[in-house]
């Protein structure tokens, strides 16, 4: 049968299965095809935090969603226009999110009693009549998979376990995506193994020539490449790209790179990239736990490395003390804090926002230091490198936030020639005429010394040092003036930031004011705004601490603002005390992102309530 070809701008489509089906996996290589393709995109990978959860269960669905373009990208999308459901519990827990008349693709194999049972089905979906909605799509994706690699003689487990790529072939041929990209992936990771790398491309192959030939396949669709500006550009993680942005920092300073780190959900990646770049001179040390891996960080710094931790909220708890010690020796030091949802424990493999107090508030005494977020993935690059040249230039530790969501997700990134960089000075002092160890400059930046350098010897420690000298002084109006000396450091760094910029009119009715990952769902929600004639302006925080120092005269200028967060409103009260501005708060805490249409409702519900 003839198949129709259809045009599209944009599509989303989702993979759902037990967390050993491999769909971050097949996600991850719809991403990386997409990205080779020439569309822009972004992508949300939601997996459950047990390593193997119970096969069949509702909690242990994993999936990745990807939204692919011919233009700009800022989020993974709101609802699926596909989902790949490799089992009952997949299609029950995702349903929820399908577009309206949207396609489903059933593994019917796997629609078997016990996994109905595990489910919640008390009759099976496929065939009650209850997705009359969709445009449903049974593929025997189990047998189908075992038959085309039959031959190769496989074990029934291994055999089984190449259906995910069997699915992922049925979305390449319905999304007109070349196969040879993802055949060199297999046939170059189970390189040692090549009766695997095989069985794989035959389950590929299998389920693009499905799709070509299954008549109940009338359709496939095309979304061409993007136009994107001239560059080289690669796919890139959010957790990759922060590692490459500290590394960048290293190169760029002419400082050796130090990572003292202790592996945590969902940071852990950093720690795992940066160690392969032994061959620049990087250092990691994965410690015993976060406060050996804080302290060897100072201790590095303290030596005239570029310093680094990275840690999630769990992690930055144990950290705060020694933070504070970094704090009091100002010495230059990156803190990535990766947020995850909370408290303790709290949803390890789930996104949150919930960080900015414990960044901005969260050791004892009077501790500040910045504080700066990045809004996307790639954006965790440039994020990072600015983290580090703050660092070096004001002598403090900075914290960089991030989260889940930006962490583990992936879009195009244009990669930035040096020359494109700013200037990190990382140069130490050498002259002992006229040295102190707390002496400021113009920055009130106190002295950056190597140990052992002649006649400069000094002391640190995290008792109080007295002004000029570094001597420990229990002197209580010394104290007060080192104090006030540090969080002026600190503000004075608004004066060496790029001031806030507004998109949209630069007064009016409506403001939206974001931070960190909330950047793709306001972007795409205000683009929708737009559209339909809404006047809607928009923000976006990059510097939390300082924040830049246009702000308070923006917030005068509009009549409302709001300010969605993955938290219970931390910015929002922020702002308030800062800026004596009522901002309205739209809150979200579900570990999962916004989506666009939760703001555009948001929003118009403001711009049209009495």
């Amino acid at each position: 049968m003839e198949k129709t070809v259809e045009v599209l701008k944009s599509a989303t489509v989702r993979f759902a299965g037990d967390s050993g089906d491999g769909m971050q996996i097949v996600g991850s290589r719809f991403t990386e095809t997409s990205a080779f393709f020439g569309n822009d995109l972004s992508t949300f990978p939601d997996y459950p935090a047990e390593i193997r959860a119970p096969a069949g269960t509702l909690f242990g669905v994993s999936g990745f969603q990807i939204q692919f373009s011919s233009q700009d990208v800022y989020s993974p999308g709101d609802e699926p226009d596909v989902l790949v459901a490799m089992n009952p519990a997949a299609l029950k827990v995702n349903l929820k999110d399908l577009k309206q008349h949207g396609t489903i693709i059933a593994n019917e194999d796997a629609f078997i009693e016990k996994n109905l049972n595990l489910a919640g089905y008390k009759t099976n979906p496929l065939e009650d009549g209850s997705l009359a909605g969709y445009k449903l799509i049974k593929v025997p994706v189990t047998r189908a998979t075992n038959n085309a690699v039959k031959d190769l003689g496989l074990t029934a487990k291994d055999a089984n376990r190449c259906k995910n790529f069997y699915a992922l072939g049925i979305t390449y041929w319905l999304y007109d995506r070349p196969l040879d990209i993802t055949m060199h992936w297999l046939e170059s990771k189970f390189s040692k193994n090549p009766v695997i790398a095989e069985a794989n491309i035959k389950a590929l192959k299998a389920g693009y020539y499905f799709g070509e030939t299954a008549e109940i396949f009338t359709t496939r669709y095309k979304v061409a490449p993007a136009k994107l500006p001239k560059g080289i550009y690669r796919n890139i993680t959010g957790n990759h790209a922060a590692a490459l942005g500290i590394l960048a920092a290293s190169l760029k300073s002419g400082l050796p790179l130090f990572l003292g780190s202790y592996p945590i959900t969902p940071a852990s990646d950093i720690l795992h990239d940066l160690s392969s770049f032994k061959n620049f001179g990087v250092k990691t040390f994965q410690a015993e736990d976060e406060i050996a891996a804080v302290c060897a960080a100072i201790g590095a710094a303290f030596g005239g490395s570029l310093a680094f931790t990275s840690t999630s909220g769990p992690g930055m708890a144990l950290k705060q003390e020694a933070i504070g010690l970094a704090v009091m020796v100002e010495l230059p030091l990156v803190i990535a804090n990766i947020q995850r949802g909370g408290p303790s424990t709290g949803l390890p493999t789930k996104t949150e926002q919930a960080d900015l107090f414990q960044a901005i508030l969260g050791r004892n005494g009077e501790c500040p230091l910045p504080v700066v977020a990045a809004s996307s993935p790639a954006d965790c690059f440039m994020m990072m490198f600015e983290a580090a040249r703050i660092a070096c230039k004001f002598m403090t530790p900075v914290i960089f936030l991030s989260d889940g969501y930006l962490a583990n997700g992936a879009e195009p990134w244009r990669i930035p020639h040096e020359t494109e960089l700013p200037v990190i000075e990382g140069d130490f002092r050498t002259e002992k005429e006229g040295y102190f160890p707390y002496m400021r400059d113009e920055f009130l930046a106190r002295p950056w010394v190597k140990p052992g350098t002649p006649g400069m010897e000094h002391r640190i420690g995290g008792l109080e040092k007295q002004h000029i000298t570094g001597n420990v002084s229990y002197d209580t109006a010394n104290h007060e003036f080192m104090v006030k000396l540090r969080a002026e450091k600190v503000k004075n760094i608004e004066n060496y930031i790029p001031l806030a910029e507004i998109d949209g009119d630069p007064e009016g009715e409506l403001l939206i004011i974001g931070w960190g990952s909330t950047y793709g769902s306001i972007t795409s929600a205000r683009e929708r705004l737009l559209a339909k004639g809404y006047k809607v302006s928009r923000v976006h925080l990059k510097y939390l601490n300082p924040m830049p120092k246009n702000l308070g005269d923006i917030l005068k200028r509009f009549k409302k603002v709001l300010v969605p967060e993955l938290n219970l409103g931390q910015l929002s009260m922020l702002l308030r005390a800062n800026y004596l501005k009522d901002v309205i708060g739209f809150n979200k805490v579900q570990g999962l992102p916004f989506k666009a249409s939760e703001i555009e409702k948001k929003v118009i519900e403001l711009l049209t309530e009495k």
